[in-house]
């Protein structure tokens, strides 16, 4: 075939992708009218894992299991923003690595609202402004965001999915490095890179500013700086990228939490979260944990944070593998209850990809 049949064919083949899309979203908008008159979640965090599953199951290639997935992503976005006006809150503002595990959670069909405190993304979703919230919960660097587990302490919103986004930090600025003094970015960014700008920028101050996407938009303001951010960020503020990937370790990686109404049906690779707290006495945390023990079931997160309603009390925040409908992670729960002055179980959700 010479080039202008292979350019026929792919004509064709666009024709006929269009025309099944269409019918797709035709079948997904009579699915949306279903729930709405059963009072169902519009997303479903167990399908969309289904459906991702089944696409990997028939894709034999050429094309990349990473782009099928980014394909998909965004005709599942798009049939969100057809069943309903979602909004997702998230602590802003844009172009934050918050903004950035939304968009790769959700895709750019659907409405997006920056907020500027963890608190105000909780209050967003609990009084139904957003349908979704997402948060940071944990770095594998710096670890827990502990405003994150602290929310969670006194409201009935429920994890119904989480996101690995790893992240890879850039220098940013419109001046040449060697003219730099000053560099902007977030504390929790700075404790990424700590060992790379000791070593490459030793002479500049480091100013702690409360997100990335703010410390872009002064490195763009004030002579001589620059500021440590996304690549994202660059991009969105049209600002020059000096270097590239300084976080101090590879593999650097935010979890970030999707908070919502309800949570997620199984699929048979869940995770579950528990806070609770204990009585004082010898060996009562012991005594709570070793009920996850007695069941086999594997406990892979455990952190604590004061209660704030009495001196030294302490909330336990764990998650464990498994579904909390699942017959023996009922059972752990319900034999951890006997051994706490209060426990909630947090969400149930897919595990996501590390």
């Amino acid at each position: 075939m010479n080039l202008d049949d292979l350019r026929n064919q792919i004509d064709s083949l666009d024709s006929e992708i269009v025309k099944l899309l269409n019918e797709r979203i035709n079948v997904v908008l009579k699915i949306g009218e279903e729930k709405k008159q059963h009072g169902a979640e519009i997303y479903v965090p167990s399908r969309e894992r289904a459906v991702f599953d089944k696409i990997k199951s028939l894709n034999h290639g050429p094309l990349p299991e990473e782009s099928a997935h980014a394909i998909y992503r965004e005709i599942m976005s798009a049939a969100l923003a057809l069943e309903t006006d979602m909004k997702i809150a998230y602590l802003g503002p844009e172009a934050t690595f918050t903004h950035q595990a939304a968009r790769n959670k959700f895709g750019v069909s659907v409405d997006y609202i920056p907020t500027g405190t963890i608190a105000e993304v909780f209050d967003r979703v609990a009084n139904r402004t957003a349908d979704y919230g997402v948060v940071p919960v944990e770095n594998s660097t710096e670890g827990a965001v502990t405003h994150t587990f602290d929310q969670f302490a006194s409201t009935p919103l429920k994890i119904c999915a989480e996101i690995y986004l790893p992240i890879s930090l850039t220098l940013l600025s419109n001046h040449r490095k060697e003219e730099i003094n000053l560099i902007f970015s977030k504390q929790e960014a700075f404790g990424q890179c700590r060992a790379w700008l000791a070593g490459n920028m030793p002479n500049a101050k480091l100013s702690p500013v409360e997100s990335t996407t703010k410390a872009v938009q002064l490195a763009l303001e004030t002579p001589g700086s620059a500021a440590v951010a996304s690549v994202m960020a660059s991009d969105m503020y049209d600002i020059d990228v000096l270097a590239e990937n300084i976080q101090d370790m590879q593999g650097n990686t935010t979890r970030f939490l999707i908070i919502g109404q309800d949570f997620s049906e199984p699929t048979g690779n869940d995770k579950t979260s528990v806070m609770f707290g204990v009585k004082h006495k010898v060996g009562a945390l012991y005594d709570a944990l070793s009920v996850f023990k007695a069941d086999n079931i594997n406990m892979t997160k455990i952190e604590s944070r004061p209660s704030r309603n009495k001196n030294w009390e302490y909330y336990f925040f764990v998650d464990i593998d498994g579904h909390a409908e699942d017959p023996e992670v009922k059972r752990a729960l319900e034999e951890l209850q006997e051994h706490c002055t209060i426990m909630t179980v947090l969400g149930s959700y897919p595990k996501a990809e590390m």
